[in-house]
């Protein structure tokens, strides 16, 4: 990736993780084509758990159950209430990353078991 975008490089943000990249460009919600959502709807559904989720940045990662490369979400596409903690278990679908369509990220993700932390929910401040 080019160091001048901002990602993955030493100014990063993400610098901690340097191993799990974000898309470049993000896709989220409001901008994904319906081509890319139908695709993503014929996908089954997968299980997981939540790896990272920063609120603030409105991204994170889910480890997938039957393993594999962790997978980039957007909060766009986080389902219910609560904001997501490391440990949740989630379901969610892959959706293909434009252009080349070589790379997922998770949408429709639902919570489906919280980890045993209190969560905030959405409208509560930080």
């Amino acid at each position: 990736m080019s160091s001048d975008n901002g990602f993955n490089n030493d100014d990063s943000p993400n610098k901690t993780h340097a191993h799990l990249q974000l898309p470049s460009p993000i896709i989220t919600r409001r901008n994904r084509t319906a081509s890319t959502s139908e695709r993503a709807l014929q996908n089954p559904i997968e299980h997981g758990k939540i790896k990272s989720f920063c609120r603030e940045k409105g991204h994170g990662f889910v480890t997938p159950k039957n393993g594999g490369e962790d997978i980039f979400l957007h909060i766009s596409d986080i389902e219910g209430e609560y904001v997501p903690l490391p440990g949740d278990e989630v379901t969610y679908r892959h959706c293909p990353i434009p252009p080349k369509f070589e790379k997922y990220q998770a949408v429709h993700v639902k919570i489906v078991q919280l980890v045993q932390e209190k969560h905030l929910k959405w409208h509560e401040p930080l």
